[in-house]
C-alpha cells in the first residue's frame, strides 16, 4: 500500500492540476447527480419490531387520524372556552390538517387544542412555518396563545449560530500558531470544507442503498469537519518534516502520503468500521444515521489522498512559515515533547496509575445512566414550545405533554374496547382516558391515555410497562384481540429499551473489528488490545460526563440546560461509535510513528519517546480543533445536540491528552518489547501492507530528526534526565 500511496502523491504533486481536475468533475458528477436523481431524506424514527411501532403499523393501516402526528396550541385567556372557538377555526383552515380537538382546564383559563396532521412523509416543514404563522397571528394583548408538540419535534431546525462558526475559527488560528503558515492553515480547512459540501451532497444519492434520516447530514457535518482536518493536518505536518529535510517537493509529498496517507486511511477505515457497526443495533434509523457519517469520512479520506496532495505540490515551500525556520531554513521544533515523553516513561507506573484512576473515576456515573428522551419541559423558556409544555402542565397536568396513543386489534370482537378502556383508566399511572374511537371497517379501536407524569418521568416508562404486561393481558387473554401502546412517549420509551438490548453486541462487534484492524496494521497482539482498552475509557468517560451535567445537573446551567434530563437513548450508540472511530486516528498516527522509530532501531523506550516527540505537538492542535468544533454545537437550543457535543468533546480531549500523551505512552514502557510480539503463525497469515518503501522511509524520518538538530543521543540523555 505505501509503494501505491508514494507513486499517486508523487503523480499528484507533480501534476497537480489533474488531480485537482479529476476531483472537480467527482464533485460535480456528484452534486449533478444529488440535484437530478437524489431522494428525499427520512424524518422518522421508526424502528420495527417494537411494540410501539406495531402500534402505528395499526393505526396507518386502518387510516387512523391518531397514525399521523400531532401539534398542540395552547391558549391562556380569562375565559378560555369563549377565546377559544376562533383559534380552533383558524388552525382547522391550514393546509394537511385532518382536524382538530380541545379541551378546557378546569379552572377555564388554559383552552389546550390537539391538532392532527397525516403521517410524516406528507408532511413538510413548511407545514410547521404555517402552524407558527398561524399562532403569531393569533395572539393578542389579553389572549396568550403557544404552540409544541411532534410536528416540531419532526421540522423544527435549530439555527446555525455563532458557536458553530466559532469552531471553525478556532481551529483556523490552532492551525495557524502551529504551522505559523497562512497556507498550511487554509490547507486543511479548504480540503475540509470542500470535503464536507460532497459528503452532505451526496447524502440524497446514498438513500438509495439504506435511507437516511433528515438530521443525519448534520451530524455527519459535525464529525466530517473534525477528521476532514485532523487527517489534512497529519500530512502537511509529515511534508513539512520532509521539506526541511531538504527533499524536493513531489519526493516531500510521496513520502509524506507513503506513511501519513496509510495512516489516514487506517484511521478512516477504523472511523467507517467502528460507525458501521451501528448495523447490529437493528433500529433502521440509527442505522442510516450511521451509513452518513461513514459516507462523510469516506470522502475525506479521499480528498486526503487525492485532492490534498495537488494541493501540497502546488503550495511547495510557501507551506513552511518563516517563524518556524532558522537562518538555514531547518525546522527546529521545541525540545518540549521529547522532554515530556522522556518524563512519563520514566515515571511509567505512576502516570498509569493515576491517569488510569482519573478516568475510572470519570467513568463511574455510567453506572446511572438513564435513557430516555429530554421533552419539550428541557428546552429553554424563550421557546414557544417550552412555554406550551408549562401552560400544558399546569392547565391539565404534567401528562397531557404525552399521550399514549393505544392501538386494539380488535379481531371482529368490538366489545372487548370498553372493558379494555375502563381497565386503563382504572391504573394508577392514568390521569384520564378518552372515549374509545372504533374503525369496524379496518377492525382497529385507538384509546388515547393521559399519564399522571410527565413524558421523561421514569414513572411514565413504568405505566407503560405495566399496561403492556399486566392491563392488557388481564382483559385480553382468551381472547384473539391484541393491543400496542404508541405515541411518541412509548416510542422513545421503546428505543431505550432497544438500545440497552443491542448494546452489548454493538460494543463487541466494533471492538472486534478495531482490534482486527490494528493488528493488521501493527503486527502486534499487545498494541491493539491496549488501544481497544484506552478507548474504552475514553467513551466510558464521556458518558460519566453526560450523567453528571444532564442528569446531575452539575454545571448544565453554564451550557444553557435549565432541568435535568435523561440520556437521548440513541446518542450512547452514536457517541461510542463515533468516539471510537475518532480516538484510532490519534491511536493510530502516534503509534505509526513509534512502530517507524522501532523498526529502525529496536530500542521500545527510545521509540515511545521519539514517537511522542514527533505527533505530540500535532496531536495537540488536532485535538484542540475537534474540541472547538465540537464544543460550538454545546452552545445550541437543542438539549440532544447539546449532549452530543459536551460528549465529544470531552472524549477528545481527554483522550488526546490523558490517555494518548500519558496512558500510551507509560503503557508502552512498561510492557517494553513486548509490545511488537506477534505469534509467527499469525504473522504468516496476515497480509503484509508495509514494503520496502516504507523501511526507507523510516530511516528518513529518523534521520530527519538529526537534521533538525535533535541527535538520538539527545533523546536518551532526556530519557535519563526524566
Amino acid at each position: 500500500m505505501s509503494n501505491l500511496l508514494y507513486r499517486l502523491g508523487r503523480t499528484a504533486a507533480t501534476r497537480p492540476w489533474v488531480a485537482i481536475g479529476a476531483w472537480v468533475v467527482l464533485a460535480l458528477v456528484v452534486i449533478a447527480s444529488s440535484v437530478a436523481f437524489g431522494r428525499d431524506l427520512e424524518e422518522s424514527f421508526e424502528a420495527p419490531g417494537l411494540d410501539s411501532y406495531q402500534a402505528a403499523e395499526l393505526l396507518s393501516g386502518a387510516q387512523a387520524d391518531e397514525g399521523g402526528i400531532r401539534a398542540q396550541v395552547v391558549l391562556e385567556a380569562r375565559d378560555a372556552a369563549t377565546a377559544l372557538a376562533p383559534v380552533e377555526s383558524a388552525l382547522e383552515k391550514l393546509p394537511h390538517v385532518l382536524g382538530t380537538t380541545s379541551t378546557v382546564s378546569p379552572d377555564g383559563t388554559v383552552a389546550l387544542v390537539r391538532v392532527q396532521y397525516p403521517a410524516i412523509e406528507h408532511l413538510a416543514a413548511s407545514d410547521l412555518d404555517n402552524l407558527k404563522e398561524a399562532v403569531a397571528d393569533l395572539r393578542e394583548e389579553s389572549l396568550t396563545v403557544e404552540a409544541g408538540g411532534d410536528l416540531f419535534f419532526a421540522f423544527e431546525e435549530a439555527p446555525v449560530g455563532l458557536g458553530e462558526v466559532g469552531g471553525i475559527v478556532v481551529a483556523m488560528i490552532v492551525l495557524l500558531i502551529a504551522f505559523g503558515s497562512f497556507v498550511a492553515m487554509g490547507l486543511p480547512i479548504g480540503m475540509a470544507l470542500v470535503g464536507l459540501a460532497v459528503g452532505v451532497t451526496s447524502m440524497k444519492l446514498v438513500t438509495y442503498l439504506v435511507d437516511i434520516p433528515a438530521w443525519a447530514p448534520e451530524l455527519a457535518a459535525m464529525v466530517g469537519v473534525g477528521v476532514g482536518i485532523d487527517y489534512a493536518l497529519f500530512l502537511v505536518t509529515r511534508q513539512r518534516e520532509h521539506l526541511a529535510a531538504g527533499m524536493a517537493v513531489p519526493e516531500a509529498v510521496g513520502r509524506a502520503l507513503a506513511t501519513a496517507g496509510q495512516a489516514v486511511i487506517f484511521a478512516g477505515g477504523t472511523v467507517v468500521v467502528a460507525i458501521l457497526g451501528l448495523l447490529v443495533a437493528g433500529i433502521p434509523f440509527v442505522t442510516g444515521g450511521g451509513v452518513a457519517i461513514s459516507a462523510m469520512v469516506l470522502v475525506m479520506v479521499l480528498a486526503s489522498i487525492i485532492l490534498l496532495p495537488a494541493l501540497l505540490g502546488l503550495a511547495g515551500h510557501r507551506i513552511n512559515g518563516r517563524r518556524r525556520q532558522g537562518v538555514d531554513g531547518v525546522h527546529r521544533p521545541s525540545t518540549g515533547w521529547y522532554r515530556w515523553g522522556a518524563h512519563v516513561t520514566r515515571h511509567a507506573t505512576a502516570y498509569l496509575v493515576g491517569g488510569a484512576a482519573l478516568m475510572v473515576a470519570l467513568a463511574a456515573p455510567v453506572l446511572a445512566l438513564n435513557l430516555g428522551f429530554p421533552d419539550d419541559g428541557a428546552k429553554p423558556a424563550s421557546t414557544t414550545e417550552r412555554r406550551a409544555y408549562d401552560l400544558i402542565a399546569d392547565g391539565f397536568g404534567p401528562g397531557a405533554n404525552g399521550p399514549l396513543v393505544i392501538a386494539v386489534d380488535i379481531a371482529r370482537d368490538s366489545a372487548v374496547v370498553a372493558p379494555l378502556a375502563a381497565a386503563v383508566a382504572a391504573d394508577r399511572g392514568i390521569k384520564a382516558v378518552s372515549e374509545p374511537d372504533i374503525d369496524r371497517s379496518a377492525g382497529v379501536a385507538t384509546i388515547v391515555a393521559q399519564p399522571t407524569t410527565s413524558p421523561q418521568d421514569e414513572a411514565t416508562r413504568a405505566t407503560v410497562a405495566r399496561l403492556r404486561s399486566e392491563v392488557f393481558p388481564a382483559v385480553l387473554d382468551g381472547t384473539e384481540a391484541t393491543a400496542h401502546v404508541g405515541g411518541q412517549t412509548a416510542t422513545f420509551a421503546d428505543l431505550g429499551d432497544r438500545v440497552q438490548e443491542r448494546m452489548p453486541r454493538f460494543v463487541v462487534a466494533v471492538l472486534l473489528l478495531s482490534f482486527l484492524l490494528l493488528t493488521l496494521l501493527f503486527r502486534s497482539l499487545l498494541v491493539p488490545l491496549k488501544a481497544v482498552l484506552m478507548n474504552l475509557l475514553s467513551v466510558g468517560a464521556a458518558y460519566g460526563v453526560l450523567v453528571m451535567v444532564f442528569q446531575w445537573g452539575w454545571a448544565a446551567g453554564l451550557i444553557g440546560v435549565e432541568s435535568t434530563v435523561p440520556i437521548v437513548s440513541f446518542i450512547p450508540l452514536f457517541m461510542f461509535a463515533i468516539l471510537f472511530g475518532l480516538s484510532m486516528d490519534y491511536e493510530v498516527f502516534l503509534l505509526s510513528r513509534v512502530r517507524e522509530e522501532y523498526r529502525r532501531h529496536g530500542d521500545n523506550t527510545r521509540a515511545v519517546i521519539e514517537g511522542i516527540a514527533g505527533t505530540g505537538r500535532t496531536i495537540t492542535a488536532a485535538a484542540l480543533i475537534m474540541v472547538a468544533v465540537f464544543s460550538g454545537f454545546v452552545l445550541g437550543s437543542d438539549p440532544s445536540v447539546k449532549m452530543m457535543g459536551v460528549g465529544l468533546a470531552t472524549a477528545i480531549f481527554l483522550d488526546a491528552t490523558v490517555v494518548r500523551l500519558v496512558l500510551v505512552p507509560a503503557t508502552m514502557k512498561l510492557l517494553g518489547d513486548a509490545n511488537w510480539w506477534l505469534p509467527e503463525w499469525l504473522d504468516r497469515l496476515l497480509p503484509r501492507l508495509d514494503s520496502a518503501s516504507v523501511e526507507e522511509e523510516s530511516d528518513l524520518t529518523s534521520s530527519s530528526l538529526e537534521v533538525r538538530g535533535f541527535p538520538y543521543d539527545d533523546t536518551e540523555r532526556f530519557a535519563r534526565r526524566g
